[in-house]
């Protein structure tokens, strides 16, 4: 009895054989198609731009086909490498549509690196119609940074002026003598690691006398910022110890004041508003007690703009103590200086009386002036 041969295990059919060679060869194919030989400098500089394009999107157009075909082979006969080669034709599908949408990346290649920040300080002249608020807009800034990097009181600015601009928020700060990179961080409340890279500075000790250093992102202390004025103590007052007016130099002007302004009536209040009116000075509809004018002003509250507030007087100007405002008047050859004022205790004053005072040119120093 004839035995039929058993066929040895492992070894596949002809027809399996037959569809990997085939399989085998198609990939191949793909590989061929998508290899480009390396070509000397200069063939490629003489090369016809139109004909580098052509050759390369019908380069393109037989990978995706051949990469379609291995990819369809693939997922037809279940081979492991399937989804490979699939990824291969969405690829090169990909690849084929971006070249004939733009021909240029192939013929002028360009890589963009990405930059560095801008970390220049740079300049900006002011034209007509700038403010200090117009300016940061412009470079993207916040109005402090502006007004803080050029000691402005005031969102106002002169046509000519030239102001330093930071490339972020924050603080140009001048490296004094004694500082430490520690306690410039600390004052101003900035981040040490970031002042050190933001700055390149090779370490925390890279810092002396007369370097400027850019704080980004740094708030500058109120004691600091422009138009700041340091409160003044009660001892100063107009009434504490001075009643009689300074040896009795005071004199009475009028009763009451039309208290146009929203204060109090028969306030000194009230009569300061009216006189910087009757001179076409600015000053607020409304700002509050006497104590807290030349906060206001300063900071452009009920103003058009912030207002100088300084310890030196001239004349209109508003006279602040703690509790008392009064308006210069004249300014003496010897310094002293004459106010009017409304309800001030003194011979020829009172309640909504307006009355004169001479103030010493020893004192005039103590008093807030808001021009």
């Amino acid at each position: 009895m004839a035995h039929r041969r058993k066929r040895a295990r492992g070894v596949p059919k002809a027809s399996t054989v037959a569809i990997y060679a085939s399989i085998f060869a198609v990939i191949v194919a793909v590989v061929a198609v998508g290899y480009h030989a390396p070509q000397e400098t200069s063939g490629v500089a003489n090369a016809s731009p139109a004909t580098t394009d052509t050759q390369t999107q019908s380069a393109a157009i037989d990978q995706v086909v051949a990469t379609n075909v291995a990819a369809n082979l693939a997922e037809t006969t279940n081979l492991s490498v399937a989804p490979n080669v699939i990824e291969s034709a969405v690829s090169a599908q990909t690849q084929s549509d971006f070249l004939q949408s733009d021909t240029t990346v192939i013929t002028k290649p360009q890589i963009l690196q990405p930059g560095a920040e801008n970390r220049s300080i740079t300049s900006y002249t002011v034209k007509a119609g700038d403010t200090a608020d117009s300016v940061a807009a412009q470079y993207g800034l916040s109005v402090n940074t502006i007004e803080w990097a050029n000691n402005l009181s005031s969102s106002a600015l002169k046509p000519g002026t030239v102001l330093t601009v930071l490339p972020t928020d924050g603080v140009l700060y001048t490296v004094k003598s004694g500082d430490t990179l520690q306690s410039i961080s600390d004052k101003y409340s900035v981040d040490q690691t970031r002042v050190i890279l933001y700055n390149d500075l090779a370490d925390a000790n890279a810092v002396t006398a007369g370097l400027k250093l850019i704080l980004p992102g740094a708030n500058l202390p109120t004691n600091e910022r422009p138009g700041y004025v340091a409160p003044l103590a009660a001892t100063t007052a107009f009434f504490t110890g001075y009643s009689s007016g300074f040896d009795g130099n005071t004199w009475h002007i009028k009763n009451g004041t039309p208290n146009n302004g929203n204060y109090a009536a028969g306030n000194c209040t009230a009569y300061a508003y009216d006189r910087r009116m009757e001179l076409g000075l600015p000053v607020g509809k409304n700002w509050g007690n006497a104590g807290s004018w030349a906060y206001n002003a300063a900071n452009g509250i009920g103003v058009a703009q912030k207002l100088r507030v300084d310890h030196t007087p001239s004349i209109g100007a508003v006279m602040q103590d703690s509790g008392h405002v009064a308006i210069v008047e004249n300014i003496l050859p010897n310094g002293d200086v004459q106010v009017s004022e409304m309800n001030a205790y003194v011979s020829g004053g009172g309640w909504n009386i307006v009355s004169g005072r001479n103030v010493p040119a020893a004192y005039v120093g103590q008093y807030l002036y808001i021009h």
